[in-house]
């Protein structure tokens, strides 16, 4: 199979594999989460297999596709907001590649990861409260919540990481 046609196999699996994360988090509500970081997951996947720009294409069918196909418009923004984060990361960790050695990298990433999460969390939060009617909520619960995001960011974050350093390279022979 030529080298293009199998990364666009690979994508188109892996979009389908998405809608599917997307329509599961919607039929098997106790794990909607999960569903969610699973398909999102899968855009980090595409970008390290075929590319950035691949994976940016990747990333705009899967929300379209998302849109027309899974029932639970809810469900395809949060999908959309978990992999346009797993988008800007690799992004941000390809560029980083081109500092210097003097730089500490990896603090230097962990600071974009949480400046990227709270970019998106924190207007999201603010906006949710006010289109669920929620505006009068106390300020100690919105700082509870802005604190529950900022450990869930760090359980989405290891869990990717963990995916793609130990389970992805088991799991890639086989599939590729």
């Amino acid at each position: 199979m030529h080298v293009k046609a199998k990364k666009v196999a690979f994508s188109g699996l892996g979009i389908a594999a998405s809608i599917v994360c997307m329509m599961l988090g919607g039929i098997i509500e106790t794990n909607t989460v999960f569903f969610l970081a699973a398909a999102s997951y899968l855009q980090g996947i595409i970008i390290r297999e075929t590319g950035f720009r691949n994976g940016t294409a990747y990333y705009l069918a899967a929300v379209i596709l998302g849109f027309l196909l899974v029932p639970d418009k809810l469900y395809v923004v949060s999908y959309s907001a978990m992999a346009l984060y797993i988008l800007i990361i690799e992004w941000i960790w390809i560029r980083i590649g081109v500092f210097p050695l003097r730089y500490r990298k990896r603090s230097v990433f962990w600071i974009c990861k949480y400046t990227v999460f709270n970019l998106m969390y924190i207007p999201a939060l603010l906006w949710g409260r006010e289109v669920l009617s929620l505006s009068s909520l106390p300020f100690p619960v919105l700082a509870a919540l802005l604190l529950a995001g900022q450990a869930g960011l760090f359980l989405y974050d290891a869990a990717y990481e963990y995916l793609q350093a130990k389970i992805w390279p088991k799991i890639r022979n086989r599939i590729l």
